[in-house]
């Protein structure tokens, strides 16, 4: 695992929610999911009555978390493209994900899991620290961090 990636993993593993998005019916969608990181591996928690499970499993798909709710002075987003794979979490991946919702779009919650392989990381940092920003001039956007890992 590279560098990159493993800066990916950490990023993720401090927020606890993020969007799932592959395409159903061939439209595209975006859908919240609980996350854990299990052995480099992407595990999500969806609502089986939303379906979209369904469309994940055994295709491509992308999920991306990020932190710009957080207050923190410098936000971050990653993404993440690989396989979905539906998956029977261990007992101690139940625990690591904790509750879930009571109700989910008026419906009880009814928990499925995936486990997703990255094969493709990608970070994007939007730094808001002291330093003078970047112009056009000094380097276009040198701001961004785009990082790319097979």
């Amino acid at each position: 695992m590279s560098t990159d990636d493993l800066r990916a993993i950490e990023l993720l593993g401090r927020v606890r929610y993020g969007r799932v998005a592959t395409s159903m019916r061939a439209m595209p969608f975006v859908a919240p999911a609980r996350h854990i990181v299990a052995d480099d591996r992407v595990v999500l928690r969806m609502h089986r009555g939303m379906g979209y499970h369904q469309a994940c499993s055994g295709s491509v798909v992308a999920y991306g978390a990020d932190n710009f709710h957080s207050g923190e002075p410098d936000l971050w987003a990653v993404q993440f493209t690989g396989t979905a794979t539906m998956v029977r979490p261990t007992d101690d991946q139940l625990e690591r994900f904790g509750p879930g919702p009571h109700r989910v779009d008026g419906q009880p919650f009814d928990p499925v899991y995936m486990r997703l392989t990255p094969q493709f990381a990608t970070v994007h940092l939007l730094e808001y620290g002291s330093e003078p920003a970047v112009t056009a001039g000094e380097g276009g956007d040198g701001r961004r961090q785009n990082s790319h890992a097979a």
